[in-house]
């Protein structure tokens, strides 16, 4: 058992403080310099040797950070497909022509038409800048095969306050047989007439694919056209729909 002055001698020399090495002080980044009304300490970030050079101290104390460079991002490649109804196969074969170049030289896409099948394939490139092209150009080919015109498509690539909607006629009302046929042929009309006048009174287009009705346009103009096709579908004269919709004409002429 060793003696007690030995024990003592060893106690002392575990409670003194170890003196920091040399390399130590190196590795200090940040230098609390004490404050004298008894507030917290204030950093010192001049004292840091491997602060960046472009990081300069005001006059307040607060750092000066330069502007962000641009760093080359990672691509990251994503891809869409687009099923195309059969029945529409044959226009867009058509108007191919005029189908790509909005997708390729606007958006920066990589596109496609996949025959096999049968659909429009999309896919970003290093190119693309903008972060909702994929989805915009997948809206475009949508519209399109819905059955609208492919300037009236492009429209959805142009503005950002357009959108689409669909509805069935059964949605409305249950109809079967003659009735549904003739509640189609009120919403187009003689010739289209009835269909066109909706459309420029409310300043949308519309497509009628047998019981499926399509609408494109604005929040509010959307809500005024389809609330028009739901009073021919339920029986109202079109007479009077077309009261409504100069109605609908002046009040929106009025609002621009």
């Amino acid at each position: 058992m060793p003696a007690p002055t030995a024990i003592r001698q060893t106690a002392a020399a575990s409670a003194a403080p170890v003196a920091p090495a040399a390399d130590q002080d190196e590795e200090i980044l940040i230098d609390a310099q004490p404050s004298t009304d008894g507030a917290a300490p204030a950093f010192n970030f001049a004292s840091d040797p491997a602060h960046d050079a472009d990081v300069h101290i005001d006059e307040e104390g607060r750092p000066v950070f330069t502007p962000a460079k641009d760093v080359h991002r990672v691509h990251r490649v994503e891809a869409r497909k687009v099923p195309v109804p059969p029945h529409r196969m044959t226009p867009l074969k058509a108007s191919w022509s005029r189908v790509y170049p909005p997708l390729v030289e606007h958006l920066k896409l990589q596109v496609r038409m996949n025959i096999k099948n049968r659909a429009v394939e999309l896919r970003t490139s290093r190119f693309t800048t903008d972060t909702e092209a994929l989805q915009k150009g997948e809206d475009f080919v949508k519209a399109f095969t819905l059955g609208f015109d492919v300037d009236d498509a492009i429209a959805l690539l142009r503005l950002d306050d357009l959108y689409i909607r669909s509805f069935e006629i059964r949605d409305i009302k249950t109809l079967n047989g003659e009735h549904l046929s003739r509640a189609i042929g009120r919403c187009a009309g003689k010739d289209g007439r009835t269909k066109f006048a909706i459309e420029n009174a409310t300043r949308t287009r519309i497509v009628i694919a047998d019981q499926k009705i399509h609408l494109l346009g604005g929040i509010k103009n959307v809500e005024a056209a389809q609330q028009a096709i739901v009073n021919l579908i339920m029986g109202s004269p079109p007479g009077k729909v077309y009261g409504n919709l100069r109605k609908v004409a002046s009040r929106m002429k009025e609002r621009f």
